[in-house]
């Protein structure tokens, strides 16, 4: 059990709350910790709920007061209901407060489990990203590959993907799933460039642009694509064909 002790209610001109009368002083029972405050005599339970706010915690509106078993309004006076200095009080939550707390809580730790989930996912796809990598280099570097190397890795990624789609996410986590999907989509994608260039290493559409542009220079000597004009502006066409006579 945990016992505290808190400081007198201060007005808000900075004077204590002793001068607007006599401090009394009660024991606070919540949960299962302990707490004494100090407040004026002739306070609310509505006043008192807000010193109370800032010993446990909990949010005035949340607290439910109760003094010898019954539950009293904000509006009721400490003096009229008979408390008087080291009386004992109950607060408890209200419940649709606690139900709240509890559906949150509940919340917060299936997100919990889900990133735990999608983070195990990751590592797994780490791992195979490189691997995807020390194929590419190899497949770039020229040393043929045997095809199972790339189904293997296809199938353990499609595994991984099949893990993500079983993974319930709300929230942050639907970010953190949706990028681990799209990561997995495009390692998958270069997995099937790099087995279609390890089948077919001269299959290289950069360089068949390169030479096009090359042949194509060549064929006008002028780097000129423009048609030739004629080289004489007097040249004439004639149908006298009897002129061959």
């Amino acid at each position: 059990m945990n016992t505290s002790i808190s400081n007198p209610v201060v007005s808000g001109n900075g004077n204590s709350e002793e001068s607007m009368g006599t401090m009394i002083r009660i024991k606070v029972y919540h949960d299962t910790n302990q707490y004494e405050v100090a407040v004026p005599a002739q306070s609310t339970f509505g006043e008192l709920k807000g010193v109370l706010a800032q010993e446990i915690g909990l949010e005035p509106q949340k607290q439910r007061v109760l003094f010898r078993g019954k539950e009293k309004d904000n509006d009721e006076c400490l003096h009229i209901a008979g408390v008087k200095d080291m009386a004992k009080v109950v607060v408890l939550e209200d419940p649709a407060s606690r139900d709240q707390k509890i559906e949150q809580i509940k919340k917060d730790q299936g997100m919990a489990r889900s990133c735990e989930a999608i983070a195990l996912v990751r590592a797994e796809v780490d791992k195979l990203s490189e691997k995807v990598s020390a194929l590419e280099s190899a497949v770039l570097g020229g040393k043929k590959v045997e095809e199972k190397e790339f189904v293997v890795l296809t199938e353990l990624l499609m595994v991984q993907l099949l893990k993500l789609d079983g993974i319930e996410v709300e929230g942050e986590a639907k970010v953190h799933r949706r990028t681990e999907v799209h990561r997995i989509q495009s390692t998958m994608e270069k997995l099937d460039m790099l087995k279609a260039r390890n089948a077919n290493p001269f299959s290289n559409s950069s360089k068949a642009i390169s030479i096009t542009t090359e042949w194509e220079a060549f064929e006008s000597p002028l780097g000129s694509q423009s048609a030739p004009q004629p080289t004489s502006p007097s040249t004439k066409i004639t149908d006298d064909w009897e002129l061959f006579d």
